[in-house]
């Protein structure tokens, strides 16, 4: 109910234009988003390797439909790149197919594209294509393999375990070579494309996990959840799998504390950097995907009312770290 709740406030324009408007609400959402610039991003990637990350680089946005914004999102991430490059960065970049123009036309599409491929290769920097909507699924692969066949290798793309066509997506991109980033997915989907059952999901990821860190080339599982990195550890102990063949993923903010741990244990681990002006919707489906996530949000409105006094009297906190 809180998921599908907060999920139709991600795509509300009302709610948006109440809740971007109070300093509570932006406060938090640095938390999860470092800011809206291209300095924040590269000082977090920067944090980030200073205590032994990896880095994603993520300019918030999709359903781009004007070739200026378009343009100007193949800009940023130009500039980015150019960033990661001279300083050195243990980071990549990940961005949306509909982002970079892909709902105008595809000639425009390849071409505002190509500007950011180039600049990649020139500073052997890997761009990851995320997921989006089950709407778009399939238009993502098409246009991921279409990049594949035209030669491009310093690319990847999401997939997503909540889909039952996922299995099969897997085995293709297994079969190219490509490698993939896992995820549960963070869209409201129908029963008819979907699981919707939390078990149901977390068993599809366990079973998606495997085929991917056994067969896979250097997969990312991206989950906070301790049930999955925990059949993670026991699978790779069980079959010998080096753990430099894969990395666990998470994003900026979220359980820093078993980010730290599995860093501890020798897996790499990298974290999803999302920065820009489109925070809102976000914001909206990262606390969608765990009850722990809007606590921490009520804490931090509590102890900004006239209630503030109480809370801390009580010595109550909202969580350190949260997560799905």
């Amino acid at each position: 109910m809180i998921r599908r709740g907060l999920l139709y406030l991600s795509e509300s324009p009302g709610a948006k234009r109440i809740l971007t408007g109070t300093r509570v609400t932006r406060s938090v959402s640095q938390r999860f988003v470092p800011g809206e610039g291209v300095d924040d991003v590269i000082n977090a990637a920067r944090e980030a390797n200073a205590v032994g990350l990896k880095a994603t680089a993520n300019y918030l946005g999709e359903a781009v439909t004007n070739r200026d914004q378009a343009r100007a999102a193949a800009d940023t991430y130009v500039e980015v790149l150019d960033r990661i490059d001279r300083e050195k960065l243990d980071a990549n970049i990940s961005l949306k197919f509909t982002q970079m123009g892909q709902d105008i036309d595809e000639a425009f599409l390849h071409e505002n594209l190509g500007r950011v491929l180039e600049r990649a290769r020139q500073g052997e920097i890997f761009i990851r294509f995320d997921m989006e909507s089950s709407d778009y699924t399939q238009r993502t692969l098409d246009a991921f393999e279409g990049l594949w066949a035209d030669g491009w290798r310093n690319i990847g793309v999401v997939l997503q375990a909540y889909l039952t066509r996922t299995a099969g997506d897997v085995r293709r991109m297994i079969e190219l070579g490509a490698r993939v980033r896992l995820c549960k997915g963070a869209y409201a989907e129908p029963p008819s494309v979907a699981y919707t059952d939390m078990d149901q999901i977390r068993s599809n990821f366990i079973e998606l996990m495997q085929w991917l860190v056994a067969e896979g080339h250097y997969p990312g599982l991206a989950t906070h959840d301790e049930a999955i990195i925990e059949a993670t550890h026991q699978f790779v102990q069980r079959e010998g799998i080096s753990p430099d063949r894969f990395e666990f993923q998470m994003l900026y903010g979220v359980r820093r504390d078993l980010q730290r741990q599995l860093l501890s244990q020798g897996y790499n681990v990298r974290v999803y950097v999302p920065f820009g002006e489109k925070w809102y919707p976000y914001l909206m489906r990262r606390l969608a995907e765990r009850p722990e996530n809007v606590l921490f949000m009520v804490g931090s409105v509590v102890k900004e009312s006239p209630l503030g006094f109480l809370w801390n009297r009580r010595g109550t906190r909202p969580a350190e770290n949260g997560g799905s």
